[in-house]
């Protein structure tokens, strides 16, 4: 899931509109920018199985960026930064700490729905969660459209943005969406794990930078 993680920043984001609402997307992506640093670093892998044209589904380990406690202290870390970050805004500032928070650890939330039971709960050799919604893609891919437009109407919908910006961020996430259909239907598989890394970490931080400049008030 890409996009779908977007979406539920959108609607999150709609709580604390002082906020920029690129913060809320990158908070939304955080597990993922730290899972293909990992992946870079070592720490973590991806594998690409044979079946991946038919699946596109890569094989993962990945506790110390995708299990439930490593999700719940990367939230943690997050809102607190967000809190010393955002002396500004007074009496929302321990609201804007925990909805940056809530925006991280929804990230595992929606992986939970759609991997196969690879998500640790705690280290590597712990129990495994995971729903497998990916295991019918059509389904999944519909449930990701309906929160990205979902997170969408509740975010435009009196954003306080300039009505370029919001024609912007909509086109740059519809595009998003485009491109998450067309990775998980038709594309091809990646030539090697470090590949993938390289330019899935590339398209989040061009992503999250996009949104962050579009979403300054």
């Amino acid at each position: 899931m890409f996009v779908g993680h977007i979406g539920a920043a959108l609607a999150i984001g709609r709580v604390e509109r002082r906020v920029n609402i690129g913060a809320f997307i990158a908070a939304a992506l955080l597990l993922d920018i730290l899972l293909w640093i990992f992946v870079l670093l070592g720490w973590e892998s991806v594998v690409i199985p044979d079946n991946f044209a038919s699946t596109h589904q890569p094989d993962f380990v990945f506790p110390y960026s995708h299990s439930l406690i490593a999700s719940l202290a990367w939230s943690a870390v997050a809102g607190a930064a967000a809190f010393a970050l955002s002396g500004h805004l007074d009496v929302a500032k321990r609201r804007a700490a925990w909805l940056i928070a809530a925006a991280v650890f929804s990230h595992w939330l929606l992986d939970v729905l759609v991997h196969r039971p690879e998500l640790p709960l705690a280290g590597a050799s712990s129990g495994m969660v995971g729903f497998g919604l990916w295991q019918s893609m059509p389904v999944a891919l519909a449930a990701e459209v309906a929160i990205v437009v979902a997170g969408l109407w509740l975010f435009v919908s009196g954003s306080g943005l300039a009505r370029s910006r919001v024609v912007a961020l909509a086109v740059l996430i519809l595009l998003v969406l485009v491109f998450t259909v067309l990775g998980m239907t038709v594309a091809p598989a990646p030539p090697s794990a470090t590949a993938m890394a390289t330019s899935s970490l590339a398209t989040l931080v061009v992503v999250c930078a996009l949104c962050l400049w579009l979403g300054r008030r």
